[in-house]
């Protein structure tokens, strides 16, 4: 399935409340669900945690954990994996395009839990299609013909990744392989902030930044690392091929790794407000382990009913 987006038609869209302006990360109405990443001081991955390890808090007040899963790939009680690969093919990705299409491929190729693999390519316009694990040969395919070209509308891309996911269930990674310089949205920088944030998606950036000038490689590396940092995901900036390689198997090793841990909060206002939360650790062997996880959540909004307004 492909779909084309232009400019206009997003703009349409975002007059018409967006997908992403009521989504939450959740599963079914009541679960909030928070993919957690926790690493030594060396930055690698910490395995064999229990469930009795962490504290969630919720506005500062503790949580019921109810749902735990580990990164182990055998856990069956884990829900399905999908794969969002946001790829650039502006004509200022010219020079790294062949290193960012091998990357992402390779990337892809390891990690066949996942259930399937959501494609948006964007230079002038955005297209999305979605593969399934039998369509791995056509994704590749589809990233090779791919030439660089016109401008490059990387707010636009991810607003139309998170809408058309907003609702798939399980665990959702995405993986941007761009530049950074945005120079064609009609979503600016803010409202794509804001939608990664209402969204239960977790970001990795891989931002090619050598061909750009000092201050424009400045401004772009501070707003994709901020765009990946707000769903506590991490943000790579590669200068050769060995270092894309290395980023490569930080974001694999940081995915296969996390916990997926779910809570039904005590606070059970639908009010649509921000909820701050804090993943803590219970162990005081682990005090020098730095936790990723996303900051918070937007609560659930619902009208109120009908006899209720009319008195």
């Amino acid at each position: 399935m492909t779909r084309l987006v232009t400019a206009a038609a997003l703009s349409a869209c975002m007059c018409a409340a967006p997908a992403w302006a009521q989504q939450v990360f959740r599963s079914g109405v009541e679960t909030v669900r928070l993919g957690v990443a926790v690493v030594d001081k060396g930055g690698q991955p910490l395995g064999a945690l229990a469930q009795e390890d962490f504290t969630i808090l919720e506005d500062g007040e503790p949580q019921q954990v109810q749902l735990f899963a580990t990164g182990d790939l055998a856990d069956a009680d884990r829900p399905p994996l999908h794969i969002g690969l946001l790829f650039d093919t502006s004509g200022s990705m010219s020079a790294d395009l062949g290193m960012a299409r091998s990357a992402a491929v390779k990337f892809c190729n390891l990690l066949q839990r996942a259930e399937d693999i959501t494609l948006v390519d964007f230079d002038t316009e955005v297209r999305v299609a979605r593969f399934g694990q039998a369509d791995f040969p056509r994704f590749v395919e589809r990233l090779r013909n791919r030439k660089p070209d016109g401008w490059t509308a990387l707010y636009d891309a991810l607003g139309v990744y998170l809408d058309g996911t907003a609702y798939q269930p399980g665990e959702k990674i995405m993986v941007a392989y761009t530049d950074g310089g945005d120079t064609r949205s009609v979503m600016s920088f803010g409202d794509a902030l804001t939608a990664l944030k209402a969204s239960d998606v977790t970001v990795y950036i891989v931002g090619f930044l050598e061909n750009q000038g000092a201050r424009e490689k400045l401004e772009q590396r501070i707003r994709l690392t901020q765009i990946a940092e707000a769903t506590g995901g991490l943000a790579f900036f590669p200068a050769t091929k060995k270092d894309i390689d290395l980023a490569y198997e930080q974001v694999t090793g940081d995915v296969k790794s996390r916990y997926l841990i779910g809570y039904v909060s005590s606070n059970q206002a639908n009010d649509g407000r921000w909820r701050k939360l804090d993943v803590r650790l219970n162990r005081p062997d682990l005090k020098s382990a730095r936790i990723r996880s996303r900051k918070g959540y937007y609560a659930l909004m619902r009208p109120e009913p009908v006899a209720a307004r009319q008195q």
